[in-house]
């Protein structure tokens, strides 16, 4: 069995504690679509991802966005926002809910998926997940700026590794902030109705998956 799942037809006693049907919002307020649903963690209950349906204008129709990345808009009540473009999400990777069923497959898309992952001031090599832009710490961290308090050279910056929050710079998987906290009360009540719920929904998520396979 898959160490993760999602809600699926799974509804909440109270329809106002459900995320799902929120708009997200990219940079410049560009509406970038709906939460349809989450990918959680079997074990915690801990929502690693939220699926965005973009209504259309991506071809694949929908695309994640880790948990730990959202925020609460600041324009639109109970919706959420996120620092991406289209053209940011337009080249990741196209996401398949078949993923999910092998942790395999899943462990191979994350891979993917983080290699793709840019976030502003932050600058990676073409086709990596390696930072080149270093932080004001990270500076402060070569020896030369140890001892003249200068700025690191070109061929100090190749030869340091510089780890973004949230992906792991060399790992195949992505390590995402297992508490996403400061999302908003409206994300802590629905991720906590989550955990509290989390073997009432993998069980109906499991049951329904089997009905499906034998009538198949």
């Amino acid at each position: 069995m898959a160490n993760y799942g999602m809600l699926r037809s799974y509804r909440f006693t109270d329809a106002a504690e459900d995320i799902r049907g929120s708009k997200l919002y990219g940079l410049d307020d560009e509406k970038l679509g709906k939460i349809d649903d989450v990918i959680f963690d079997h074990a915690e209950g801990t929502i690693r991802y939220v699926v965005v349906d973009t209504g259309g204008w991506l071809s694949t129709k929908q695309f994640i966005v880790p948990a730990d990345r959202l925020r609460p808009s600041t324009k639109h009540d109970d919706d959420f926002a996120v620092d991406l473009t289209k053209a940011q999400v337009e080249n990741f990777p196209p996401y398949k809910e078949t993923d999910l069923e092998s942790d395999e497959q899943w462990s191979d898309y994350e891979g993917k998926y983080r290699s793709k992952w840019e976030t502003d001031p932050v600058m990676h090599r073409t086709e990596t997940d390696r930072n080149i832009t270093p932080t004001t710490q990270q500076m402060g961290n070569s020896p030369s700026a140890r001892a003249a308090g200068a700025p690191q050279t070109a061929a100090e910056i190749e030869d340091t590794e510089f780890i973004e929050p949230g992906f792991a710079a060399g790992t195949s998987t992505v390590e995402i902030d297992n508490t996403a906290v400061g999302i908003g009360p409206r994300w802590d009540t629905f991720q906590n109705r989550l955990r509290e719920r989390r073997k009432e929904v993998i069980h109906t998520g499991t049951s329904r998956e089997d009905e499906y396979r034998k009538a198949s």
